[in-house]
């Protein structure tokens, strides 16, 4: 497998030879296979893992498995994969390198001085310029606003994946991973990582002579 659900747990700091790193712990609770793709059926090999199983009852009393998160990955090969079976947090060892995706934290509406940093207007008496945009209208020629103009609007609540995350600390036990650095998302928010395949080290090539 190349990747797990887990969930956010906060921040906190390791030291590692007496540096002080940032780590963001993560706690990753039993992912259940839910479905499994094969290249015969769906053109290629892939797992759905899902975390948060309950069971629902229809109204004509049958039972039914949901899970609160789900996620695809593609993998190279099945075998040994069944569905049901669970994996845990030592599916991704330590000192490698993941790719972590979650959903930012959700702000709302806000204004451009937070959404964009903008300086605004003079604070003092008077000004009826303070937190304002300033002008954003056109005269005759075009005669509109361009498209992508930074005004005030939703800010959050997207999707944002960081790339070569070293994980720091894996703890087997109680299935808590540490992975370097901030992760997107509020704590108890669903993270997804994916194992980042090893590069092959560069071996130095031979130097040759200048005649």
């Amino acid at each position: 497998m190349s990747g797990l659900i887990a969930r956010k747990l906060g921040m906190s700091r390791v030291f590692l030879d007496g540096a002080a790193v940032p780590v963001t712990y993560l706690q990753v609770e039993p992912n259940i296979i839910v479905r499994l793709k094969n290249t015969e059926k769906d053109g290629y090999n892939a797992v759905i893992l899902g975390i948060g199983k309950k069971i629902v009852r229809t109204r004509k009393g049958n039972e039914l498995q949901k899970f609160r998160f789900l996620k695809e990955w593609r993998v190279d090969s099945l075998e040994g994969l069944t569905i049901g079976s669970t994996l845990a947090v030592e599916t991704i060892p330590e000192a490698s390198l993941v790719t972590v995706t979650a959903v930012s934290k959700g702000k709302g509406f806000q204004g451009v001085m937070k959404r964009y940093h903008f300086a605004g207007g003079p604070a003092t008496h008077g000004s009826h310029f303070k937190r304002e945009p300033g002008s954003v209208g056109m005269r005759e020629m075009p005669g509109r606003i361009f498209r992508g103009k930074k005004m005030a609007g939703h800010m959050g609540s997207e999707q944002i994946t960081l790339h070569a995350r070293p994980v720091v600390l894996c703890d087997i036990e109680k299935g808590v991973l540490a992975v370097k650095g901030a992760v997107p998302g509020p704590n108890g928010a669903a993270v997804y990582l994916t194992v980042e395949p090893q590069q092959p080290s560069k071996a130095a090539a031979p130097s040759t002579p200048k005649k």
